[in-house]
Formats: structure tokens, sequence, C-alpha cells
């Protein structure tokens, strides 16, 4: 018997999407693209499946949706696989992705979908509050939602992602510009 492993955190941040070394995650994927970006243009089955999960959660919120950057799936692609390799979830440096913000997900390599590991983020939409950011939770921690407010930020327009795969892990990787959760401003 095989035991599935999802690692979960904080994600995106204050100024600039991230928590300065925090570690994030999620669950993991189910297809059969080892230690290869599962995806880096949106003309592919995978990105077209993450966006599209990232839409639909846009679209409950009432903001407009977000356009596939092939900019921004590229260093999630090269990111994502530093992680896979590494088997630890943490934040890039902000000073490596200026203007963008980072969701992170990791889990066992090969036990979850694509859509599920982005579903995961909106799924913390249960703890969340409309108000300024940060006090945004009903738990009264913003980080409980920090997915989930980065993926619905009304300014954010564009986003480009990534899953690699390690022997153990899979990592998705999702950068947005530009980057949410942003202090003193309405969400959504």
């Amino acid at each position: 018997m095989t035991r599935q492993i999802v690692l979960a955190g904080a994600a995106a941040a204050l100024l600039g999407g991230c928590s300065a070394g925090a570690a994030d995650s999620g669950p993991a994927l189910g297809t059969s693209q080892p230690q290869a970006a599962m995806f880096a243009a949106a003309s592919g089955t995978v990105a077209e499946r993450v966006l599209a999960v990232h839409n639909r959660t846009r679209a409950a919120a009432g903001v407009p949706a977000l356009s596939w950057d092939a900019q921004l799936a590229a260093g999630a692609t090269a990111y994502a696989a530093e992680l896979a390799r590494r088997g630890q979830l943490v934040h890039s440096p902000r000073q490596s992705r200026p203007g963008q913000g980072e969701n992170l997900w990791m889990g066992s390599a090969g036990a979850y979908t694509p859509e599920f590991m982005v579903q995961s983020w909106a799924d913390e939409r249960r703890l969340f509050r409309a108000g300024t950011f940060p006090s945004v939770s009903t738990t009264g921690n913003w980080a409980d939602v920090a997915h989930y407010t980065q993926m619905i930020w009304r300014s954010t327009t564009h986003v480009g992602c990534a899953i690699q795969r390690s022997g153990r892990w899979d990592v998705l990787v999702c950068r947005y510009s530009p980057a949410g959760n942003r202090d003193g401003q309405p969400v959504p």
C-alpha cells in the first residue's frame, strides 16, 4: 500500500505574493511525464486545465479572467524543477521574481491531478471573508487564505504555472503578475 503525502502551508504573502522563507504547498499530480515540465505554454492541455480552474475561481469571486503568460510559466518551470530536486517547499526570493506573486504546492508523485492541486488553493475560500488585506480570514491568519486571495486578486491579470516531478514528489509552481496580497488593498 502506497501512502500519499500532501504538504500544506502559507503561499502568496504580503508585498510580493509570498512569505519570505515560508513553506507552502498542497496536493500533487497524475500524469506520466516524469522530471519534465508538465507544461509551459497555454496550448498544452495541462496548462489549459490549470488556467480553467483559476478562471472558474475568479468568475465565482466576480473578477476578470487571467491570461496565460509563457514567461511566467518559464520561470515557474525552472523553480519547480529546483523544488522537486530539493524535495522541499520554500518560496523563491522576491528579488528573483520582481512584481510577481507565487503559489506553491507539493504532494506525492502521481497521486493528484492538476485540477486537484489548484483547487486545493481555491478551497481556502471557506476561510475567506471579503475585506482589506491582510484582514481577510475568518481565522484571523491571512496565510490560511493566501493562495486563494492571490488567485482572485483583482489587479492580477496573468498567470504561468509548471508542474515538475521528482521520484517522490510532484511540485506545482504558479507565478502571477502583477502580484497580489498587498497590504491595505481590498479583496476581491
